[in-house]
């Protein structure tokens, strides 16, 4: 039920927000800062204004919310100045941001807004067709960037921070509803509270020695949960500045690194390998960053990204929920991720019995040489921070079975207690009753030198089981040397022999998702049956040709 309560202007954690954080108190810190907090092309904002500005959001929204209605507001804009701003207003209010998916559309788009029970909805000029047509009963729309929501605002400019809420206050409030993908079914709505919220924030600061003088560059979407965790909240509890770009741009990433003097930014999917797809430059190494945090860059990239640009990338796994987290340590061995994070019990085990799985084996030349056994799914066997699914009981049990927390996501682990991302399960291949992960095989077919993305996933096999496919992204398709690739193939002395890909297609770039993942459930429907460019190696043969006319038909349609 929507209440008014005044809290003052507190600009200091209470003895109770110092035994467990909220965002709200830090939030409240800000209140009588000038430093710079917020940058976005011209737009500049001291720690002040944020504070604020989020005081008069969170006024207008214990006006706006139907009372008795869930504390609910979704948020469906770019990354403009307008989405932290109401991150933090939520976070006084007491209510719960839900970050809808621009790319979404129709009725999956309106299910991801009433789904998570949104009162009101923010959105931008840029995005209102999308809600076009949308049956959307009992959400008020509020567009940024008109007059009409300026004046909405106007009466509450005087708000100071805590004096509005509509709902309780504190390390267990709701603050973050984020969708997670997934490759069958509606993505699930993750709970994020306050209090999980700021810790990460305070231990990702700890963990890359981030202050009050370093500036977050955040170019992944805010709508997922990497750029809040990852990196708005680092920001905000360390008291740093946040640099916005509205949407990921590899062309002018260094730039902006240099017009904001960056120092660390957040990455998810093929990001990096966009940018070191973009030209080189003499001043490539002219910046001030110095970490770059994220996952899926692969060894081979953050090796060039580190030769070309001179900044360290560091690769992390946590899952979106919050369920198991690994971090480096020193001593990481080259193509692992690190050890279980404090408080964590990580195992890999086999998910139809439940074993653990043997430790992994290799040769002298690194190749994995018991994968069959090492790999498996990661679980946490310890209490974790998961902290459940929005109205997804069935989900969330799958999450929990067993008393143990499963990631979904396949690894291997050495002798010494070091995890290595293999795949997603649903990237799990089985060929000729050897189970593989698309990660490692996408990681040897990397190194090939005229390469600029690799996918690697599973076609039917004739008679049981799957084949290799590889989606290979080149600067020019029609240049693709299937002899230069067989060579490639032949001198990698750790690409196993069913790793080998039966079938390659060739594109000009990987179709991908809204955060710059690779889309292969796409490309896992079109197979080798997609039109376009596709070679294959017969049987018995090491040769690639193009795949014959015949074969290009799917079953069912001739």
């Amino acid at each position: 039920m929507t209440k008014r309560a005044s809290n003052g202007s507190t600009a200091h954690r209470t003895g109770a927000d110092r035994a467990a954080p909220t965002v709200a108190a830090y939030v409240r810190r800000q209140w009588g800062d000038a430093r710079t907090a917020l940058r976005c092309g011209d737009l500049e904002l001291t720690h002040h204004q944020v504070a604020a500005g989020a005081a008069a959001r969170a006024a207008l929204l214990a006006e706006l919310l139907p009372r008795g209605a869930e504390p609910h507001l979704g948020v469906l804009l770019d990354n403009t100045p307008e989405f932290p701003l109401w991150l933090s207003a939520a976070a006084l209010a007491g209510a719960a941001v839900a970050g809808i998916n621009p790319t979404r559309r129709g009725p999956e788009l309106a299910r991801d807004i009433l789904h998570t029970a949104c009162g009101v909805l923010i959105t931008g000029r840029a995005h209102l067709p999308l809600l076009d047509g949308l049956d959307l009963p009992g959400v008020r729309v509020l567009v940024t960037g008109t007059e009409a929501y300026e004046q909405l605002l106007a009466p509450y400019e005087g708000a100071v921070p805590g004096e509005s809420t509509v709902g309780p206050v504190g390390p267990r409030s709701r603050l973050l509803l984020y969708f997670t993908s997934g490759s069958t079914g509606a993505p699930k709505a993750a709970i994020c509270t306050q209090g999980r919220l700021a810790a990460a924030g305070e231990s990702l600061a700890a963990h890359f020695a981030l202050g009050r003088d370093d500036v977050h560059y955040i170019c992944m979407p805010m709508f997922h949960g990497n750029a809040v965790i990852a990196n708005w909240a680092p920001a905000l509890t360390s008291g740093a500045t946040v640099a916005l770009r509205d949407r990921f741009s590899a062309s002018g990433f260094l730039d902006d690194v240099r017009a904001y003097g960056v120092t660390y930014f957040t990455y998810v999917g093929r990001a990096i390998q966009y940018l070191l797809a973009t030209p080189e430059r003499p001043d490539d190494r002219e910046h001030a960053l110095r970490t770059g945090f994220g996952t899926e860059a692969g060894a081979a990239d953050a090796d060039r990204f580190a030769e070309r640009f001179g900044v360290r990338l560091v690769e992390g796994y946590g899952s979106s929920e919050g369920g198991a987290a690994i971090q480096r340590t020193p001593g990481t061995p080259p193509g692992a991720i690190g050890r279980a994070a404090p408080g964590g019990d990580l195992a890999v085990v086999d998910p139809e019995t439940g074993r653990v799985c043997a430790p992994a084996r290799f040769d002298g030349a690194g190749r994995l040489l018991n994968g069959a056994e090492a790999i498996g799914e990661l679980v946490n066997r310890a209490p974790n921070p998961f902290e459940g699914y929005w109205r997804n009981p069935q989900a969330e049990a799958e999450r929990r079975r067993g008393g143990w927390y499963w990631t979904g996501d396949l690894f291997f682990r050495d002798a010494d207690g070091f995890l290595y991302f293999a795949a997603r399960t649903d990237d799990r291949l089985r060929v000729d009753s050897e189970n593989l992960a698309a990660a490692m095989i996408e990681n040897i077919l990397a190194r090939w030198e005229p390469v600029r993305g690799v996918a690697v996933y599973a076609v039917p096999d004739p008679v049981t089981g799957d084949q290799v496919m590889a989606a290979l992204a080149l600067p020019d398709p029609a240049a693709f040397d299937p002899a230069a690739f067989t060579a490639f193939l032949a001198s990698q002395p750790d690409l196993g022999t069913k790793m080998a890909p039966r079938f390659v297609r060739v594109m000009a770039g990987l179709p991908v998702t809204a955060t710059n993942k690779v889309a292969r459930a796409g490309l896992r429907r079109e197979g080798f049956w997609s039109g376009g460019p596709v070679w294959w190696r017969p049987p018995g043969t090491t040769t690639y040709h193009p795949l014959p006319p015949a074969m290009c038909v799917p079953p069912g349609t001739e």
